[in-house]
């Protein structure tokens, strides 16, 4: 009996002594939501505020395969890869300076990207596809400087070019033939595919504990080539200024 005891607490004495193995796969990302101050609409004069939603992927470790870094910082993670991209645009109806004009349903834009991030330097290009609404392409071309402070605080600055196909850049800013004249009074006007505008971001986060951190953006975009050229941009304002705070929570996720 005293044999057995002493064999029972020996296998419990290794048991506890053997430190647990952590499970290899992972899953990295974030969640942020917001509020969003932007202009009404393409190539508009005047500003709104709207919800803001965003999920960023910082890395996926599945068995052999590892896309960016799941382990790493969790803010503009450096290494090289895919990363997901999305963007919403809201409905375009109502606007009494677009009288006339056809009603511009909300689109959903889904695609990826590819990036390569260092500590102090990041280039990147997205490029999505309008599941609901224009249906067209658009994409994203973009770097930035990266600032990472001991206290956790990382900002990042850098110029973007955006670009769209036709179809996308008829969507918001062409003019049809039975939309020109009375009640709109503008004239026909067709967008061609191409780069639509050219700005500059500057972006920070702060870490919040842990999982949790405040992000906020501020953008300046100048449209340009037929985007600028339209008769809906020229009643509004080539200049598009937008700014975004939102609430992050981490993921991190072992199977």
């Amino acid at each position: 009996m005293f044999k057995t005891t002493r064999l029972a607490f020996a296998a419990i004495a290794t048991l506890a002594a053997t430190p647990v193995v952590a499970q290899d796969n992972v899953l990295s990302f974030s969640v942020t939501g917001g509020a969003r101050v932007a202009p009404d609409y393409f190539g508009a004069s005047g500003h709104g505020v709207s919800p803001a939603f965003g999920v960023g992927f910082q890395g996926l470790r599945f068995g052999d395969m590892q896309l960016g870094d799941p382990d790493g910082p969790r803010v503009l993670t450096p290494g090289a890869g895919l990363r997901g991209s999305f963007r919403f645009i809201g409905e375009r109806d109502g606007v009494k300076e677009l009288a006339g004009l056809n009603t511009v349903d909300a689109a959903l834009e889904l695609g990826l990207g590819v990036h390569y991030t260092s500590d102090i330097w990041q280039v990147f290009a997205d490029l999505r596809y309008g599941v609901i609404g224009h249906k067209g392409i658009t994409g994203e071309l973009g770097a930035n400087l990266i600032y990472r402070a001991p206290s956790g605080l990382v900002l990042n600055a850098g110029p973007r070019a955006e670009f769209g196909s036709s179809r996308f850049t008829n969507t918001y800013f062409g003019v049809t033939a039975a939309e020109s004249g009375p009640p709109s009074g503008f004239a026909q006007h067709t967008a061609s595919g191409g780069i639509y505008s050219v700005g500059v971001e500057l972006g920070a986060y702060q870490p919040l504990g842990d999982d949790w951190g405040v992000t906020g953006m501020v953008r300046y975009d100048r449209l340009r080539g037929d985007a600028a050229r339209s008769p809906i941009t020229l009643q509004g304002s080539r200049d598009q200024v937008s700014a975004e705070i939102g609430l992050t929570r981490h993921f991190n996720l072992r199977f």
